[in-house]
Protein backbone atom coordinates (compact mmCIF):
# COMPACT_ATOMS: atom_id res chain seq x y z
CA UNK A 1 0.00 0.00 0.00
CA UNK A 2 1.55 3.29 -1.12
CA UNK A 3 0.10 6.44 0.43
CA UNK A 4 1.34 9.99 -0.06
CA UNK A 5 1.46 12.89 2.42
CA UNK A 6 -1.99 14.16 1.42
CA UNK A 7 -3.53 10.74 2.07
CA UNK A 8 -2.06 10.73 5.58
CA UNK A 9 -3.18 14.32 6.24
CA UNK A 10 -6.67 13.49 5.03
CA UNK A 11 -6.97 10.44 7.28
CA UNK A 12 -5.43 12.10 10.32
CA UNK A 13 -7.49 15.27 10.15
CA UNK A 14 -10.93 13.82 9.49
CA UNK A 15 -11.30 10.78 11.71
CA UNK A 16 -13.64 12.92 13.78
CA UNK A 17 -15.84 15.90 13.07
CA UNK A 18 -16.69 15.15 9.42
CA UNK A 19 -18.28 18.39 8.16
CA UNK A 20 -22.03 17.93 8.61
CA UNK A 21 -22.96 20.00 5.57
CA UNK A 22 -24.47 19.01 2.21
CA UNK A 23 -21.01 18.83 0.54
CA UNK A 24 -18.59 17.72 3.28
CA UNK A 25 -15.80 16.71 0.91
CA UNK A 26 -15.69 20.22 -0.54
CA UNK A 27 -14.96 21.59 2.95
CA UNK A 28 -12.27 18.96 3.46
CA UNK A 29 -10.75 19.79 0.07
CA UNK A 30 -10.56 23.50 0.87
CA UNK A 31 -8.70 22.77 4.12
CA UNK A 32 -6.07 20.78 2.19
CA UNK A 33 -5.80 23.04 -0.84
CA UNK A 34 -7.41 20.44 -3.13
CA UNK A 35 -10.43 20.21 -5.39
CA UNK A 36 -13.53 18.40 -4.20
CA UNK A 37 -13.20 15.66 -6.83
CA UNK A 38 -9.59 15.06 -5.71
CA UNK A 39 -10.72 14.32 -2.14
CA UNK A 40 -13.54 12.07 -3.34
CA UNK A 41 -11.16 10.06 -5.52
CA UNK A 42 -8.64 9.79 -2.71
CA UNK A 43 -11.31 8.53 -0.31
CA UNK A 44 -12.47 5.95 -2.83
CA UNK A 45 -8.89 4.79 -3.23
CA UNK A 46 -8.31 4.61 0.54
CA UNK A 47 -11.42 2.46 0.95
CA UNK A 48 -10.39 0.25 -1.96
CA UNK A 49 -6.90 -0.46 -0.58
CA UNK A 50 -8.23 -0.98 2.96
CA UNK A 51 -6.63 2.07 4.61
CA UNK A 52 -10.06 3.14 5.86
CA UNK A 53 -13.03 0.94 6.58
CA UNK A 54 -15.66 3.50 5.69
CA UNK A 55 -16.81 7.09 6.07
CA UNK A 56 -19.30 6.74 8.86
CA UNK A 57 -20.05 6.93 12.55
CA UNK A 58 -19.75 5.05 15.80
CA UNK A 59 -22.53 5.03 18.36
CA UNK A 60 -22.08 5.38 22.12
CA UNK A 61 -22.35 1.98 23.85
CA UNK A 62 -25.62 1.16 25.64
CA UNK A 63 -27.50 3.77 23.56
CA UNK A 64 -29.21 1.74 20.84
CA UNK A 65 -28.88 -1.63 22.55
CA UNK A 66 -27.13 -3.20 25.52
CA UNK A 67 -24.12 -5.46 25.56
CA UNK A 68 -21.12 -6.87 27.34
CA UNK A 69 -17.52 -7.95 26.89
CA UNK A 70 -17.04 -11.66 27.49
CA UNK A 71 -14.15 -14.09 27.46
CA UNK A 72 -13.62 -17.84 27.49
CA UNK A 73 -10.62 -19.99 28.38
CA UNK A 74 -10.31 -22.77 25.86
CA UNK A 75 -7.76 -25.24 24.58
CA UNK A 76 -5.58 -23.59 21.86
CA UNK A 77 -6.62 -26.35 19.46
CA UNK A 78 -10.27 -25.30 19.83
CA UNK A 79 -9.81 -21.57 19.30
CA UNK A 80 -10.57 -21.60 15.57
CA UNK A 81 -13.58 -23.89 16.00
CA UNK A 82 -15.13 -21.77 18.75
CA UNK A 83 -14.24 -18.47 17.03
CA UNK A 84 -15.94 -19.73 13.85
CA UNK A 85 -19.06 -20.63 15.81
CA UNK A 86 -19.12 -17.22 17.52
CA UNK A 87 -18.54 -15.36 14.26
CA UNK A 88 -21.72 -16.87 12.80
CA UNK A 89 -23.86 -15.41 15.59
CA UNK A 90 -25.31 -12.00 14.73
CA UNK A 91 -25.43 -11.08 18.45
CA UNK A 92 -21.62 -11.40 18.58
CA UNK A 93 -20.07 -8.40 16.83
CA UNK A 94 -16.38 -8.86 17.72
CA UNK A 95 -14.24 -11.96 18.24
CA UNK A 96 -10.51 -11.78 19.07
CA UNK A 97 -7.87 -14.22 20.19
CA UNK A 98 -5.61 -12.80 22.91
CA UNK A 99 -2.54 -13.98 24.80
CA UNK A 100 -3.92 -15.19 28.09
CA UNK A 101 -5.51 -18.21 29.73
CA UNK A 102 -8.74 -16.43 28.81
CA UNK A 103 -7.87 -16.50 25.13
CA UNK A 104 -11.11 -15.93 23.17
CA UNK A 105 -12.74 -12.52 23.68
CA UNK A 106 -16.06 -11.36 22.27
CA UNK A 107 -18.48 -8.45 22.33
CA UNK A 108 -22.13 -9.49 22.64
CA UNK A 109 -25.07 -7.13 22.11
CA UNK A 110 -28.85 -7.28 22.16
CA UNK A 111 -32.04 -5.24 22.76
CA UNK A 112 -32.15 -6.02 26.51
CA UNK A 113 -29.92 -7.36 29.23
CA UNK A 114 -32.00 -10.54 29.37
CA UNK A 115 -31.39 -11.07 25.64
CA UNK A 116 -27.64 -10.69 26.18
CA UNK A 117 -27.78 -13.17 29.06
CA UNK A 118 -29.66 -15.60 26.83
CA UNK A 119 -26.92 -15.33 24.17
CA UNK A 120 -24.20 -15.89 26.76
CA UNK A 121 -26.04 -18.96 28.02
CA UNK A 122 -26.36 -20.27 24.47
CA UNK A 123 -22.62 -19.83 23.90
CA UNK A 124 -21.80 -21.69 27.11
CA UNK A 125 -24.10 -24.56 26.14
CA UNK A 126 -22.69 -24.84 22.62
CA UNK A 127 -19.05 -24.70 23.68
CA UNK A 128 -19.25 -26.35 27.08
CA UNK A 129 -17.12 -23.48 28.37
CA UNK A 130 -17.75 -20.99 31.17
CA UNK A 131 -17.65 -17.31 30.19
CA UNK A 132 -16.45 -14.23 32.01
CA UNK A 133 -19.25 -11.64 31.74
CA UNK A 134 -17.51 -8.26 32.09
CA UNK A 135 -20.30 -5.70 32.15
CA UNK A 136 -19.66 -2.04 31.36
CA UNK A 137 -19.93 0.36 34.29
CA UNK A 138 -18.78 3.50 32.47
CA UNK A 139 -16.87 4.51 29.35
CA UNK A 140 -14.19 7.20 29.66
CA UNK A 141 -13.82 7.46 25.91
CA UNK A 142 -15.39 5.64 22.98
CA UNK A 143 -13.37 5.38 19.76
CA UNK A 144 -11.95 8.90 19.65
CA UNK A 145 -9.98 8.29 16.49
CA UNK A 146 -6.27 7.64 16.33
CA UNK A 147 -3.38 10.07 15.97
CA UNK A 148 -1.44 8.79 12.95
CA UNK A 149 1.58 11.08 13.20
CA UNK A 150 2.04 11.49 16.94
CA UNK A 151 1.78 15.26 16.72
CA UNK A 152 -1.90 15.98 16.12
CA UNK A 153 -4.59 16.96 18.56
CA UNK A 154 -7.82 15.17 17.74
CA UNK A 155 -11.05 17.07 18.45
CA UNK A 156 -12.42 16.58 21.94
CA UNK A 157 -15.64 14.52 21.88
CA UNK A 158 -18.94 16.04 22.89
CA UNK A 159 -20.10 15.20 26.43
CA UNK A 160 -22.98 12.72 26.45
CA UNK A 161 -26.43 14.28 26.89
CA UNK A 162 -28.87 11.59 27.98
CA UNK A 163 -31.84 13.99 27.82
CA UNK A 164 -31.93 13.94 24.01
CA UNK A 165 -34.65 11.54 22.78
CA UNK A 166 -33.80 9.10 19.98
CA UNK A 167 -36.53 8.84 17.34
CA UNK A 168 -37.27 5.99 14.96
CA UNK A 169 -35.65 8.02 12.18
CA UNK A 170 -32.56 8.49 14.36
CA UNK A 171 -32.29 4.74 14.79
CA UNK A 172 -32.36 4.22 11.05
CA UNK A 173 -29.78 6.97 10.50
CA UNK A 174 -27.43 5.44 13.06
CA UNK A 175 -27.66 2.00 11.49
CA UNK A 176 -26.85 3.32 8.00
CA UNK A 177 -24.01 5.53 9.28
CA UNK A 178 -22.47 2.51 11.02
CA UNK A 179 -22.10 0.92 7.57
CA UNK A 180 -20.82 4.13 5.97
CA UNK A 181 -21.82 6.81 3.49
CA UNK A 182 -20.63 7.02 -0.11
CA UNK A 183 -17.76 9.28 -1.20
CA UNK A 184 -19.86 11.37 -3.61
CA UNK A 185 -20.57 15.12 -3.85
CA UNK A 186 -23.75 15.01 -1.72
CA UNK A 187 -23.53 11.88 0.45
CA UNK A 188 -26.19 13.01 2.92
CA UNK A 189 -28.66 13.59 0.08
CA UNK A 190 -28.13 9.96 -0.99
CA UNK A 191 -28.55 8.85 2.64
CA UNK A 192 -31.78 10.85 2.93
CA UNK A 193 -33.11 9.27 -0.25
CA UNK A 194 -32.45 5.82 1.22
CA UNK A 195 -34.49 6.77 4.28
CA UNK A 196 -37.29 8.53 2.40
CA UNK A 197 -36.62 11.99 3.88
CA UNK A 198 -35.27 15.38 2.83
CA UNK A 199 -31.54 16.02 3.05
CA UNK A 200 -31.90 18.91 5.50
CA UNK A 201 -34.00 16.78 7.86
CA UNK A 202 -31.47 13.95 7.97
CA UNK A 203 -28.50 16.31 8.32
CA UNK A 204 -30.29 18.14 11.13
CA UNK A 205 -30.80 14.90 13.04
CA UNK A 206 -27.17 13.83 12.54
CA UNK A 207 -26.02 17.18 13.98
CA UNK A 208 -28.28 16.70 17.01
CA UNK A 209 -27.05 13.12 17.59
CA UNK A 210 -23.41 14.20 17.26
CA UNK A 211 -23.86 17.20 19.56
CA UNK A 212 -25.49 14.97 22.18
CA UNK A 213 -22.62 12.47 22.05
CA UNK A 214 -25.00 9.71 20.93
CA UNK A 215 -22.86 9.49 17.82
CA UNK A 216 -19.47 9.28 19.50
CA UNK A 217 -17.63 9.86 16.24
CA UNK A 218 -18.53 10.89 12.68
CA UNK A 219 -15.64 10.70 10.24
CA UNK A 220 -13.13 8.40 8.55
CA UNK A 221 -12.87 5.01 10.25
CA UNK A 222 -9.24 4.00 9.71
CA UNK A 223 -7.83 0.47 9.70
CA UNK A 224 -4.95 0.80 12.14
CA UNK A 225 -3.43 -2.58 11.30
CA UNK A 226 -3.40 -1.83 7.56
CA UNK A 227 -1.66 1.47 8.27
CA UNK A 228 1.19 -0.10 10.23
CA UNK A 229 -0.16 -0.25 13.78
CA UNK A 230 0.02 -4.04 13.86
CA UNK A 231 0.42 -4.50 17.59
CA UNK A 232 -2.52 -4.01 19.94
CA UNK A 233 -3.16 -5.10 23.48
CA UNK A 234 -6.04 -5.08 25.90
CA UNK A 235 -4.62 -3.95 29.23
CA UNK A 236 -6.59 -4.49 32.44
CA UNK A 237 -5.86 -3.04 35.89
CA UNK A 238 -7.10 -3.99 39.34
CA UNK A 239 -8.05 -0.57 40.72
CA UNK A 240 -10.14 0.16 43.84
CA UNK A 241 -13.56 1.47 42.89
CA UNK A 242 -12.96 4.86 44.51
CA UNK A 243 -9.87 5.44 42.33
CA UNK A 244 -11.20 4.29 38.95
CA UNK A 245 -12.48 7.70 37.83
CA UNK A 246 -9.17 9.50 38.33
CA UNK A 247 -7.09 6.72 36.81
CA UNK A 248 -9.41 6.28 33.82
CA UNK A 249 -9.51 9.97 32.97
CA UNK A 250 -5.72 10.15 33.18
CA UNK A 251 -5.30 7.15 30.87
CA UNK A 252 -7.27 8.70 27.99
CA UNK A 253 -4.79 11.57 27.76
CA UNK A 254 -1.91 9.23 26.87
CA UNK A 255 -1.19 9.03 23.09
CA UNK A 256 -1.67 5.47 21.84
CA UNK A 257 -4.34 4.63 24.43
CA UNK A 258 -7.84 4.14 23.03
CA UNK A 259 -11.14 2.92 24.46
CA UNK A 260 -10.80 3.28 28.18
CA UNK A 261 -13.61 1.78 30.28
CA UNK A 262 -14.58 0.65 33.74
CA UNK A 263 -16.05 -2.86 33.84
CA UNK A 264 -17.40 -5.09 36.56
CA UNK A 265 -14.89 -7.68 37.75
CA UNK A 266 -15.68 -11.31 38.53
CA UNK A 267 -14.49 -11.69 42.17
CA UNK A 268 -11.08 -13.38 42.53
CA UNK A 269 -11.42 -15.11 39.16
CA UNK A 270 -10.97 -11.83 37.27
CA UNK A 271 -10.83 -8.79 39.62
CA UNK A 272 -9.83 -6.21 37.00
CA UNK A 273 -11.97 -3.07 36.77
CA UNK A 274 -10.13 -0.64 34.46
CA UNK A 275 -9.69 -1.58 30.77
CA UNK A 276 -7.96 0.15 27.89
CA UNK A 277 -6.64 -0.67 24.42
CA UNK A 278 -3.10 0.29 23.47
CA UNK A 279 -1.85 0.37 19.86
CA UNK A 280 1.68 0.46 18.50
CA UNK A 281 3.61 -0.30 15.32
CA UNK A 282 5.44 -3.07 17.16
CA UNK A 283 5.13 -5.05 20.37
CA UNK A 284 7.97 -3.03 21.88
CA UNK A 285 6.28 0.26 21.02
CA UNK A 286 3.00 -0.93 22.56
CA UNK A 287 4.84 -1.84 25.77
CA UNK A 288 6.55 1.58 25.74
CA UNK A 289 3.13 3.25 25.57
CA UNK A 290 1.97 1.06 28.45
CA UNK A 291 4.96 2.10 30.57
CA UNK A 292 4.19 5.78 29.91
CA UNK A 293 0.49 5.21 30.64
CA UNK A 294 1.17 3.52 33.97
CA UNK A 295 3.37 6.43 35.07
CA UNK A 296 1.06 9.22 33.89
CA UNK A 297 -2.08 7.62 35.32
CA UNK A 298 -0.43 6.74 38.62
CA UNK A 299 -0.88 3.01 38.03
CA UNK A 300 2.64 1.88 38.92
CA UNK A 301 2.28 -0.71 41.68
CA UNK A 302 -1.23 -1.80 40.69
CA UNK A 303 -1.82 -5.37 39.51
CA UNK A 304 -2.36 -5.52 35.76
CA UNK A 305 -2.34 -7.88 32.78
CA UNK A 306 -1.36 -7.28 29.15
CA UNK A 307 -3.34 -9.31 26.61
CA UNK A 308 -1.84 -8.89 23.14
CA UNK A 309 -4.27 -9.52 20.29
CA UNK A 310 -2.99 -12.32 18.08
CA UNK A 311 -5.94 -12.67 15.71
CA UNK A 312 -9.16 -10.88 14.80
CA UNK A 313 -11.91 -13.24 13.63
CA UNK A 314 -14.78 -10.74 13.45
CA UNK A 315 -15.26 -6.99 13.87
CA UNK A 316 -18.61 -5.46 12.91
CA UNK A 317 -20.93 -2.76 14.33
CA UNK A 318 -22.89 -3.80 17.41
CA UNK A 319 -26.32 -5.32 16.87
CA UNK A 320 -29.14 -2.84 17.36
CA UNK A 321 -32.36 -3.55 19.21
CA UNK A 322 -35.07 -5.57 17.49
CA UNK A 323 -37.29 -2.61 16.66
CA UNK A 324 -34.45 -0.86 14.85
CA UNK A 325 -33.72 -3.95 12.78
CA UNK A 326 -37.35 -4.30 11.76
CA UNK A 327 -37.38 -0.73 10.51
CA UNK A 328 -34.41 -1.37 8.22
CA UNK A 329 -35.79 -4.59 6.80
CA UNK A 330 -33.23 -6.91 8.40
CA UNK A 331 -36.01 -9.06 9.90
Amino acid sequence: MTLDDLDWKLMNAWQRALPLVPRPFQVMAESLGLEEHDVIERLRGLIEVGAITCIGATCRPETMSTGTLAAMATDPDQVEEFAGLLSQMREVDQVHQRENQWNVWMSVSGPTRSAVDQTLGEIERKTGTQLLDLRLNQAFNIDLGFDLDGNSELPVPEPFDDTVPVSQLDRRIIEVLAKGIEPIERPFERLAQQLGHEEHVVLGRIRVLAKAGILSRVGLIVRRRSLGWRSSALVVFDVPVEEVDDKGRALIDVPGVTRCEERKGVSKQWPYSLYCMIHGRSRAETLDVLTLARVRAGLVGYDYKVLFTTRCFKQTPALMAAEELKVSGRF
